[in-house]
């Protein structure tokens, strides 16, 4: 998996509600986007730029971060991000502490490899889930899972409970569609003449 530096600087917890409110829309328009690193000894509150995570957001890739807070470095993962629903600006964003000995679960980018028997015969294939959650060490979780669908015949679909890479744990339900060939009408047409 890539790295992704990311500096951030720590910022104080307001004690009501209404100034914390406060100090986060002036921090919003300030280009600052609020966030919290979880998962160490101490719940850390702090703030980055907008322009030093874009390439950590808008990409379809995954990252480890390497976060450095106040002069503190840290490896994470992006947790969670919540993002304002009418201009989709970052609102808040949640990162999770990493190390080598406890497992996190991701969503990593599926890609599908091969041309798939139902292709060949008329069929279409369609990838139906983009990213399979997987559960292992972060130093072992790779930038992309990679299918083969060489023997996916006409109307044939690739469930979870099918797949295995060495390492990781699966955790979407057994029986989700990963990918399948679907019948075109050329197929459909093909079929009912022979």
């Amino acid at each position: 998996m890539k790295t992704f530096q990311l500096e951030g600087s720590k910022r104080e917890v307001a004690a009501t509600s209404a100034d914390q409110k406060r100090a986060l829309k002036a921090m919003r328009k300030n280009n600052e986007i609020p966030a919290v690193l979880y998962g160490g000894e101490e719940v850390i509150h702090f703030s980055v730029t907008k322009d030093s995570v874009r390439n950590l957001v808008y990409t379809p890739e995954i990252f480890v971060v390497e976060l450095t807070i106040s002069g503190k470095k840290t490896m994470a993962i992006v947790k969670d991000i919540q993002f304002q629903a009418v201009t989709d600006a970052i609102m808040h964003m949640d990162f999770l502490e990493v190390s080598d000995q406890k497992p996190v679960v991701m969503e990593v980018p599926v890609i599908l490899e091969g041309h798939a028997e139902g292709v060949k015969a008329g069929g279409k294939l369609s990838l139906q889930m983009r990213k399979l959650k997987v559960k292992a060490l972060y130093t072992a979780i790779p930038e992309q899972l990679h299918v083969n669908v060489d023997h996916l015949g006409l109307g044939k679909t690739m469930q979870v409970g099918s797949l295995h890479f060495e390492g990781l744990e699966l955790m979407n339900a057994k029986n989700a569609v990963v990918c399948a060939v679907q019948l075109t009408r050329a197929a459909r047409g093909a079929q009912a003449k022979a």
